[in-house]
Order: structure tokens, then sequence, then C-alpha cells
């Protein structure tokens, strides 16, 4: 089994591995995938060493929770830590019928629907039914899921609520997760969150959390786990058709992706390896969260998050603007972990 370091989230006493386990993929995102495959790749996760394992509500309407937790169960609770987030409750459907695809993305029958929620009373119940489908008497962190509509009532109600059931020990840290910065930024200035999850604005492609949020985060102390740095896909394989933040990726990206995939390989590394690589290059960065459905992809997550990725490929990626001049490099002159 491989060793993966750990870094504290915020100022608590939440530890995450650097690498993490997006629970996404097994609440059959976009595909179904049967029970078995999944189990396999979260025990292909737990023998790589990956001990931070993120899910939520919305993914697969529960079944990437039912999934994650049926997964985890025996294995030693304090060895690993569990996040979910709140803002959906699931309420039942009176009859199941099609597929998720259409309004959630997910290959699953409409067995429930999403309703939004941030009131203090609907975190708690968001919670309560986590941890019975989640088969565990606790999670370790929560986070504020997707509050772009909501943010009054996720500042106003969420947050307070979520505050409160730290000040408890129901949970050990607490934070927001979302695809943007700009409120995240609110989050860590305004708020004592120890984290935020930021899925798709600091990667290769996409610098949007650098101007303020990374910096407002390292201020004040607050980590920042980056999601998405793959950019849905782009940045494992640029080719004709790949995915960017979830649809069908622009030519100029993508005719950018293969640049840097080109120099990259100029450099005897990998594109994958660096879009891995580079979230580390922040001081306020912990950890890089994948979303990872079949057993094939956590052994290639594992293996191009340990490649070395030489100081010469960043250089040249500032040299031929496809990197910005004040984006931090990992380790500062080009190392792969800092």
């Amino acid at each position: 089994m491989t060793a993966l370091a750990r870094r504290r989230l915020g100022r608590g006493g939440v530890e995450v591995t650097e690498l993490s386990f997006g629970g996404a993929g097994i609440g059959n995102l976009y595909a179904p995938i049967s029970d078995a495959r999944a189990a396999t790749a979260l025990d292909h996760a737990w023998n790589a060493g990956i001990r931070y394992f993120d899910t939520a509500p919305h993914y697969g309407l529960g079944l990437s929770e039912r999934r994650l937790g049926e997964a985890l169960r025996g294995r030693d609770r304090s060895s690993y830590v569990l996040s979910t987030k709140v803002g959906r409750l699931l309420e039942p459907v009176g009859e199941v019928s099609g597929d998720d695809l259409a309004d959630g993305g997910f290959a699953v029958p409409v067995t429930h629907r999403r309703v939004w929620d941030f009131s203090a009373d609907g975190v708690r119940r968001s919670l309560e039914a986590s941890l019975r489908r989640l088969g565990t008497d606790r999670v370790d962190v929560v986070f504020l899921h997707d509050p772009d509509h909501h943010e009054e009532a996720a500042f106003r109600e969420g947050y307070p609520a979520l505050e409160k059931l730290r000040s408890e020990g129901v949970v050990g840290a607490i934070g927001a997760g979302m695809n943007q910065a700009e409120m995240l930024t609110r989050f860590v200035r305004d708020t004592d969150v120890d984290a935020v999850l930021c899925a798709g604005r600091y990667t290769l492609l996409d610098h949007g959390a650098l101007p303020e949020l990374l910096p407002a985060a390292e201020e004040r102390g607050v980590s920042v786990v980056i999601g998405g740095v793959f950019n849905s896909g782009l940045l494992a394989a640029p080719e004709p058709g790949a995915r960017f933040d979830y649809t069908e990726a622009p030519p100029g990206l993508l005719r950018r992706a293969q640049r840097l995939r080109a120099l990259a390989e100029r450099h005897g590394t990998t594109l994958r390896a660096a879009a891995l690589a580079f979230p580390f290059g922040h001081p306020a960065v912990a950890g890089v969260l994948v979303g990872i459905r079949e057993p094939n992809q956590v052994l290639d997550a594992a293996r191009e998050f340990a490649a070395d990725v030489p100081a010469c490929f960043w250089r040249e990626a500032r040299a031929e603007g496809l990197l910005p001049a004040g984006a931090p490099v990992p380790g500062g002159t080009g190392e792969a972990r800092p």
C-alpha cells in the first residue's frame, strides 16, 4: 500500500490525504456502473493510500453515499476522512420513472426529487439522511453544496447551522463547495470555515481562483481542496469531443490543452501528472479531489500523482503563455510536490 501525505484543513484537527476520491462517478454520473465495479474502484483507492472520500446526496440521488458507505463499512473509522454536502434534500416521488440524466446528469431511476434547502432545519435533516445512507454515525467534513442562487439563505441560515454542528462536535470541519471562486471568497472572508472545495477554477486551463480566493484563504488560514483538476476530462484526454465543465470543450480550449499535452510529453511527463501537480504550487491548497468511477482510473490517478513534473515544463509553459506569470508552480522550482 502507498502512503500519501496528509494536510490539515484550516486550523482544526481534520487531516486529509493530498489525493482524494470524488464520489460523483460512483453515483452513475453520465452512465451507469455496477455495484461491483464501484466497490472495486473504492478498494483500489484504499490500496493506493487514499483516505479522504467525498460524496453528496446530489450524486445519483443518494447512490454515491450508499455505495461509499458500503465500501467503507468494516474499515477503521478513525483511519479515513469522510465528507458530504448539504443544501439539497431528497424527497421521495410517488412513482418511479425514467432517469435523472436530463435533470441531474446521473444514470439512475428518478426515485427522489431534489429540493433546495439551506435552512438550519434543512441542513440537519440533510445530514441525518446522509448518515443513514452512509451507514455511519458521523462525517468529518460538511460542505454547503452549490449555493449559487441561494446566497443569502446559505450565509444567514446554512452556515450558522454548520458552525453550530461543529461547536457541538457533530462534525470536525465545515465549508462550502462550488464551481465558482467568487462566493467561496466571501465564505473565506466573512465566515469561520475550515476549508472550501473549489471545483474547476484552479487548473492548468482555468485560473479563476488565483486573484482573490487563494490569497484570501492563505491570509485567513483556510484550506482549499481543488476538485475538477481535469476540467471534466479535457485535461485527462484532450481529444475532439472531450468535456470541459460538463459540456463539450470549445475549440480554443481544446487546442490549448493539446499544446500543454505536447509540452508535457517533450519534457518526459504527462498532461495528467501536470494537472494533478499544478494546484500544489499555492500554499493554501491542501489537496486535489479526483472524480473516479472505474478501477483503472484509480490506478492511473495514483501513478500520475506520484510522477515527476520537471521544472523545465513549468518554465516553458509560462514562456509560451500557457500559464499566467503570477501563478505559483509546485515547489517554486517545478518539483512534483512542495
